[in-house]
């Protein structure tokens, strides 16, 4: 019998100014500096949500090369309809670990890090490592806080937990950048391309780790997500100019961590 699942419609985290303020303070906050001396630059490619196409056309833009990415999986939201389209399943996410791609947490419910408790994120982040565990995706050692939204009950609750912590504040993982609260770089959107193009020509000038996210990987993307066409030009334009292409553990494991 297939299961229904409700909708997921889409949701906007706190714009407000205290909302904007509680985002830059906490910047300040809980910090875990990083160590990054790298002979050549690095980037990894991310995918948020995993929309199902993420992990089709997006896996395949990347094994057609012999690359890896991460997805950021919140069970929570496994096959059922959203703004993205449909998202993937625990067995599409085992497929995708089987190939060798990295399957990340991203809560269980899609939380809002920047409004829940201690006891609350801990909570939803157990729901999902034990959902991805019953897939056999192994243990997750790299995070992405949904909405890039934190505040400090989350932020110190988990630091200790991952490898990295994910945000989307642009910007690189250099020498002192917070692997709890860490830079990403958005593929999505009409200039979604020339801001990651932007933000590779600075990775390579300062030999640092970029990580660029996504969401759906289509012809015709959603608002959040990045035409096929997008995600393979950049993938080749890092290829030739030299990065290495790594997932983000792997990223993690080379700078140390």
């Amino acid at each position: 019998m297939q299961v229904e699942f409700e909708k997921v419609d889409a949701y906007e985290p706190d714009r407000t100014l205290k909302g904007k303020l509680r985002r830059r303070l906490i910047r300040l906050a809980h910090r875990r500096p990083a160590k990054v001396a790298l002979e050549r630059p690095m980037v990894s490619f991310s995918f948020d949500d995993a929309p199902a196409t993420a992990c089709e056309a997006g896996a395949k833009a990347l094994e057609t090369r012999g690359l890896r990415g991460t997805y950021y999986f919140a069970a929570g939201l496994t096959g059922r309809d959203g703004p993205m389209g449909r998202f993937a399943t625990g067995a599409d996410a085992r497929r995708l670990h089987d190939a060798g791609h990295e399957i990340a947490c991203h809560t269980f419910s899609h939380l809002d890090c920047g409004q829940s408790s201690k006891a609350t994120t801990l909570a939803d982040v157990d729901q999902n490592a034990a959902s991805l565990a019953q897939w056999g995706t192994g243990d997750p050692v790299s995070f992405a806080y949904p909405y890039g939204d934190v505040g400090a009950p989350a932020k110190a609750a988990l630091a200790g937990r991952f490898k990295t912590l994910r945000a989307l504040h642009h910007g690189l993982i250099a020498d002192g950048a917070d692997l709890n609260q860490a830079p990403a770089v958005g593929i999505e959107g009409a200039d979604g391309e020339a801001v990651a193009n932007s933000w590779l020509d600075k990775a390579k000038t300062r030999k640092a780790w970029l990580i660029l996210y996504t969401h759906d990987v289509a012809e015709a993307p959603s608002q959040w997500g990045c035409t096929t066409g997008a995600l393979e030009r950049l993938i080749d334009r890092a290829v030739a100019e030299g990065f290495d292409v790594v997932t983000v553990a792997e990223g993690a494991r080379r700078i140390g961590l």
